[in-house]
């Protein structure tokens, strides 16, 4: 008779997933598992599944900001350091860039930044209460700039409406991105998108704010003549 193996439960099946996925993304430096031993415990939120009380992970309430994607996290701690009047979440996938966020806010003395490992969507969907954000980051996404993979984009109708409902009346989705086609695009899908209101005079692209860094790559790129485009869009009632 064959012997069956007993069905793996939910959970055994996520910590598999992180397991593999964490594989996929590569080694981390000394320095970058040294923050993840130390500066996780202190500054990182692990997925839950359960609405988070922010005042409760900040100890104090305040305006908050959530970036999406911050990459090595540079930029993220400049921010942080600059605003400690301000809350800031970062929500990465990739682990390295996680333990290089981690060490540089350990090296800044910031108390005012959390960080979390993984899909931003489902922290959105599960995690974060209705109208609890001032301002929604998305720099520099992926921009999927073959045609057939323009499905792809994070920026969709569906998306941008659950950032809208995480946000505050007035509060901000401020995207930024180096292809002009995805700008374009971006700029499509919010003067469709319903409660929300283009904080542009122009009626399209923002200059750059000064809240958001020049990062190194930005700067190569205005050096060779390359365009970045920002864009605010304001919730409305």
């Amino acid at each position: 008779m064959t012997e069956h193996k007993p069905a793996q439960t939910e959970e055994e099946l996520r910590k598999r997933k992180i397991r593999s996925f964490v594989r996929r993304e590569g080694r981390l430096t000394k320095g970058q598992e040294k923050a993840m031993a130390e500066q996780w415990p202190v500054m990182g939120i692990e997925f839950s599944g359960e609405l988070l009380n922010l005042d409760t992970v900040f100890g104090r309430s305040a305006p908050r900001v959530l970036e999406i994607g911050f990459g090595m996290g540079g930029s993220l701690v400049e921010m942080a350091a600059a605003a400690p009047d301000q809350d800031f979440i970062g929500i990465e996938v990739h682990t390295p860039g996680v333990g290089a966020c981690l060490m540089g806010a350990a090296e800044s003395g910031l108390t005012n930044l959390r960080v979390m490992c993984h899909d931003a969507v489902e922290v959105f969907e599960q995690m974060l209460p209705e109208q609890s954000l001032d301002r929604v980051q998305l720099f520099f996404p992926d921009p999927w700039h073959k045609k057939r993979h323009h499905k792809r984009r994070i920026v969709r109708p569906e998306f941008v409406e659950m950032v809208r409902s995480k946000l505050k009346i007035g509060g901000e989705f401020h995207m930024a991105t180096d292809w002009e086609n995805y700008a374009e695009h971006m700029l499509e899908v919010m003067q469709a998108a319903p409660g929300y209101t283009n904080a542009a005079a122009s009626g399209d692209y923002m200059p750059r704010p000064d809240y958001r860094p020049l990062t190194k790559f930005e700067q190569r790129g205005h050096r060779l003549g390359h365009g970045v485009w920002d864009l605010i869009f304001t919730r409305t009632p």
